[in-house]
């Protein structure tokens, strides 16, 4: 798909996105065949023992319910991908996934930073009674702030995401209109500062504090230390996996296009290099609504139990069915 991205201060260039049509709708068909069973599963599960819900569970089914409501909305998205870019469901819908797009983005790089919290207090300070002070409605509170914020850091998405027409044909613009590119710059450089560098960084922190508890001679000894343990690390390979795969490639190259399209200087050439690299990241974002789930999964011994004895069960009754 050709794009003529220009506006009267800026040069005008083709950009060659035929790689969209395929790339993107494979991508996004695969997280929302993956994606949707599995959160709406997370959140039953919790939900089902939520009069025994500890805060970490608290913050996972909030996890889970941004990544159901951001897969919700990807048929929409594999369609206009593969029409070339067409979009034919009106402005507001375009508005209200470039909206989903971004609240779940941000929202669960929030909610891994509180699980991330959350774990840290448990394995650094366990002794410390303040951690433990408000309990579950303390957990309830911070997941309706981080909604909160979410809200406030992506609202401006309502006002820059729009339709356009490009070549005869109405289209739905990811970050804003060409036009305003300079415009959308300091909203997009401050939202990627505030919605992924500054959680990014506490959680690096955090993780070093606690590889240096774990790493401890005599650190785990009995049952329940050494599960404690393995839950910390296995939390640490999988939240490291998630920003690795989803976050930090989207948000590096999205700084990168954002720069090259607020310079005039900018080459056609390089101007089209970084739209194809930040354009093929940004459905690798979205694979975080898999890869959530996974974190549940490994972090939580009772439900790989109940998973592999369900498992079990429909193996032994296929068997009796067959013979």
């Amino acid at each position: 798909m050709a794009s003529n991205l220009s506006s009267s201060a800026l040069p005008s260039c083709t950009y060659n996105e035929d790689f969209k049509r395929y790339l993107l709708p494979c991508v996004y068909s695969l997280v929302f065949i993956f994606g949707l069973p599995l959160n709406f599963i997370i959140i039953l599960r919790i939900w089902s023992c939520r009069r025994a819900l500890t805060r970490t569970k608290i913050y996972m089914l909030n996890l889970a319910v941004a990544d159901f409501l951001y897969v919700c909305s990807l048929p929409l998205l594999v369609y206009n991908y593969a029409s070339r870019d067409y979009w034919p469901f009106g402005d507001l819908a375009c508005r209200m996934v470039r909206f989903q797009f971004y609240s779940n983005l941000h929202g669960s790089i929030f909610f891994l930073t509180c699980i991330s919290v959350q774990r840290y207090l448990g394995i650094c300070h366990p002794m410390t009674p303040w951690p433990k002070r408000g309990g579950r409605r303390l957990a309830w509170i911070i997941c309706a702030c981080v909604w909160g914020s979410v809200v406030v850091l992506c609202a401006p998405t309502f006002e820059f995401a729009a339709t356009g027409v490009q070549r005869n044909r109405t289209v739905c613009y990811d970050l804003s209109v060409p036009e305003r590119a300079p415009e959308y710059f300091p909203y997009g450089i401050a939202l990627t500062c505030v919605g992924f560098v500054l959680p990014f960084l506490v959680i690096l922190v955090l993780y070093c504090k606690m590889a240096k508890v774990l790493c401890r001679p005599g650190e785990a000894r009995g049952h329940s230390r050494v599960e404690k343990k393995t839950k910390a690390v296995r939390m640490i390979i999988i939240v490291m996996l998630v920003f690795a795969i989803s976050f930090l490639p989207f948000h590096v190259t999205k700084t990168l296009y954002l720069l090259v399209r607020t310079f005039p200087t900018a080459s056609c050439e390089l101007r089209n290099l970084l739209s194809v690299v930040y354009k093929s990241t940004r459905p690798f974002a979205s694979m975080n609504s898999v890869l959530d789930p996974i974190l549940f999964y490994f972090t939580q011994p009772k439900y790989r139990r109940s998973t592999r004895t369900l498992l079990l069960k429909i193996t032994s009754l296929k068997d009796q069915f067959s013979r």
